[in-house]
């Protein structure tokens, strides 16, 4: 078995997907590690959803989107193609489904709850981080629109299964009621 590590990337530089290497503090580089780390924040949540398959299938499903998410960010080249609107769409027909069964909301709500609600909000604001990560690689380079989308219906997904999960839990989303 090979050693994990290579050495290559001790200059600072790191390789993309059929392309010359790339400073580690580029713009797609940056964009790509909020990817991986919505991701690490997804299958942190998903320690908490065992006891719920549904839960634990939906951040499953959304944890191989991300992976191949990065991976096309990894290709600036157009190499690997992942994302395009039927994701964007898949990710929209699951929100519709947790909508159908939550109440209007009324107030903004408070990132908290139960735990696991707690968690996806986490993963809500990094998902938002990894989305403005992306719209300024936009900015500088060629990026599938539908790669930005994704990562907006996503946040918006999590935002759901966090008031799902606390509807689960029997716990009240926390209101913000501002001071007056």
């Amino acid at each position: 078995m090979p050693k994990i590590y290579t050495k290559a990337g001790d200059d600072g530089s790191t390789g993309l997907y059929g392309a010359a290497r790339v400073r580690k503090s580029s713009l797609r580089i940056a964009a790509i590690g909020d990817i991986d780390e919505v991701n690490a924040c997804i299958g942190w949540c998903r320690t908490e959803a065992e006891e719920r398959p549904d839960f634990d299938q939906i951040l499953g499903f959304i944890q191989t989107r991300l992976f191949e998410l990065g991976g096309e960010i990894a290709a600036p080249t157009g190499k690997y193609q992942a994302m395009d609107d039927t994701k964007v769409e898949e990710v929209e027909k699951v929100i519709d489904m947790l909508q159908s069964s939550l109440p209007e909301l009324k107030h903004f709500v408070l990132p908290g709850g139960a735990e696991i609600a707690s968690r996806l909000h986490i993963a809500r604001t990094v998902c938002r981080r990894a989305e403005r990560a992306v719209v300024a690689l936009a900015e500088a380079e060629e990026v599938p629109p539908a790669a930005i989308k994704y990562l907006n219906r996503l946040s918006d997904l999590l935002f759901q299964l966090a008031r799902t999960a606390n509807r689960l839990c029997n716990v009240q989303d926390v209101a913000w009621m501002p001071e007056r």
